[in-house]
């Protein structure tokens, strides 16, 4: 705690008045200016003399300066930066009093002049420039030289040049975003898991798909959520055995879990419930919630289709409704077939949407450079996703499971349903 310092009383004399007396006052020592202090040299004996505590004045400063420059010249040392000491006014008495006390300054000063653009000598000599690259750009382009992205083909289109000012599109770093999406897709890919469910089978997973894209068209969600949905369920699956009686269950559990991560506003448990029929108490669908997220070890932050599909899509010049729509329309069928999902990385499945929507659309040239460039493939290796692709589109109006057929028969979404599938390519 501080000490409290006390004041004496006043004694008091005639007439009431107080007797002016000085209260006791401890001695401190005066705290100087360490910087104005100039230490004396030491003599013979290792004793050094007494500290000067002369006051620097404009004269006192300009032969400090004066000897130090001196020395410096003396010992052939360049001159560093010498700090004086100067008035209020600054260099210019600083300068002034250097002149009347007959001091030349040196020569060899080397005075920087320091501006917004870049940093000269005093004599004019250049020593760097601003650059007009911000240090972002240059470390993306050394990123780029470092992994080979620099070598692209004389016909590449530049497919984000409309996005240089918009901050959300992250032009500098969407490159190496989908280089790392393509490196790490693999930890959301399942193996081969219907052998391993005693009471599933492929047909029954392609029933709960048609009927999750049904519900997701139902609540109006983002296309995300549903393709986080296919993810989920395909990994839990693989993972845990599921009864044929919570299969739905584990359904409208994924859904729940993807709607959490993509929306701004997730359907209730309530909304679940009630679109699968009140087969399932609110418990059932918190504990099914809470085995999927165990079991998945929380890791949701996967690349699915849809990641790859928005950038392919852009790379497909030119990209309009008609191409999007039928590029999610392949993509969703693939997404319904389990040999599809377990044969075709996410990656392949939505370059060979494109490819299909291109051929179906009559794009010419098929395949660009700027698509090879962006998505990794060439056309033989995507052939034969491409095939199995248009094949159900062939089989699409003809088939039980008609949610994606619906879906994008409808005018809002161009009815690309409706077009004849790609020529060229024999059913699979």
């Amino acid at each position: 705690m501080a000490s409290k310092f006390v004041v004496p009383e006043q004694p008091i004399v005639a007439g009431g008045k107080q007797k002016n007396v000085q209260p006791e006052v401890r001695n401190r020592r005066v705290l100087r200016d360490i910087g104005n202090l100039v230490p004396a040299p030491a003599v013979e004996g290792g004793k050094p003399q007494n500290q000067t505590n002369r006051p620097v004045t404009r004269r006192f400063g300009a032969q400090l300066q004066a000897n130090a420059q001196t020395g410096l010249e003396k010992n052939n040392c360049k001159p560093e930066n010498v700090i004086g000491v100067v008035g209020k006014d600054g260099a210019a008495k600083a300068k002034a009093a250097i002149k009347k006390e007959g001091v030349a300054r040196p020569k060899n000063e080397a005075v920087i002049v320091i501006d917004a653009d870049n940093v000269t000598h005093k004599s004019g000599v250049k020593v760097r420039e601003k650059s007009g690259k911000s240090l972002t750009a240059i470390l993306t382009a050394r990123s780029k030289a470092a992994s080979g992205l620099t070598k692209k083909p004389k016909d590449l289109i530049d497919i984000d040049a409309e996005d240089v000012d918009n901050e959300l599109a992250a032009v500098e770093y969407v490159e190496d975003m989908y280089t790392y999406y393509k490196q790490t897709e693999g930890d959301g890919r399942v193996h081969d898991y219907i052998d391993s469910q005693p009471e599933i089978n492929s047909k029954m997973r392609a029933i709960l798909i048609d009927w999750l894209i049904e519900v997701h068209k139902k609540f109006e969600l983002v296309p995300e959520s549903l393709y986080l949905t296919i993810n989920i369920v395909d990994r839990f699956l693989a993972a845990k055995s599921v009864s044929r009686r919570e299969l739905q269950l584990a359904g409208i559990s994924s859904m729940l879990i993807a709607c959490k991560y993509e929306e701004i506003w997730a359907p209730e448990v309530s909304d679940f419930i009630a679109i699968s029929d009140n087969a399932y108490v609110r418990e059932k669908v918190l504990l099914m919630e809470k085995a999927i997220l165990g079991k998945l070890e929380w890791y949701l932050t996967v690349p699915t289709p849809y990641v790859f599909l928005v950038r392919y899509i852009k790379a497909s010049v030119p990209s309009d409704k008609e191409m999007t729509n039928m590029a999610f329309f392949y993509a969703e069928l693939g997404l319904m077939d389990y040999t599809t999902i377990i044969r075709y990385s996410p990656s392949m499945l939505s370059a060979a949407a494109v490819y299909a929507a291109r051929c179906t659309l009559n794009r010419s040239p098929s395949w660009t450079e700027t698509l090879e460039h962006h998505t990794g493939y060439s056309e033989d290796q995507l052939m034969e996703c491409v095939k199995m692709l248009v094949s159900f589109h062939w089989g699409a109006s003809q088939n039980k499971l008609k949610a994606v057929f619906r879906k994008y028969s409808d005018p809002e979404r161009g009815a690309v349903a409706m077009f004849p599938p790609a020529s060229g390519f024999i059913p699979v």
